[in-house]
């Protein structure tokens, strides 16, 4: 078969060989993904409440990109970033772990924009984005534990405001039931 017409191989042909494996041959497989790299303990120690704060490397990944050492030189990527929620959503998917993720995600880019200033559009685009994943999942909680949340993303909120985005974030607020549009 040329290269342009193999087939690129899917989840149903890794679990087709997957079947023959024993209790042995798949503890060792992954044992292999685990010792590959951060992501897949990370994803691991999630799923199965492994460690003290599961959340610490989905933390870490979340500020490194959105709130980068500019003294090291080192980039920006929102991509990076959201894709440690993502990848959290997969491990575990709590509602209380995406909520943290979202809020840390907000307090990460006011620490960056409180000593440097930014001019990216899809910085801040992200910013009201994983805002509003915060509210989808804190709404889903009782009251008592809306409110310590809220009182984040309240400061985050007012923050905002030096950079325009107040408008958004309260509207995105009432909408969600926590404020007046």
């Amino acid at each position: 078969m040329r290269k342009a017409e193999q087939k690129k191989p899917s989840w149903s042909d890794l679990k087709h060989h997957l079947r023959d494996f024993d209790r042995q041959s798949l503890l060792g497989l992954i044992q292999d993904l685990y010792a590959a790299n951060k992501g897949n303990q990370a994803f691991l120690h999630a799923r199965f409440a492994l460690g003290g704060d599961v959340l610490a490397p989905y933390k870490a990944t979340i500020h490194r990109w959105v709130c980068p050492d500019v003294m090291r030189n080192q980039d920006v990527s929102v991509s990076k970033a959201k894709k440690a929620i993502s990848d959290y959503k997969k491990a575990v998917g709590h509602p209380e772990g995406l909520a943290e993720l979202s809020v840390f995600y907000g307090e990460s880019c006011m620490e960056l924009l409180r000593y440097c200033g930014m001019e990216d559009e899809g910085y801040f685009d992200a910013l009201i984005r994983v805002f509003e994943q915060a509210l989808k999942a804190i709404v889903q909680f009782d009251p008592q534990q809306q409110d310590a949340f809220l009182e984040r993303l309240d400061r985050i909120r007012d923050q905002g405001h030096a950079w325009g985005m107040e408008g958004v974030m309260d509207d995105l607020l009432a909408e969600y039931g926590f404020g007046e549009a």
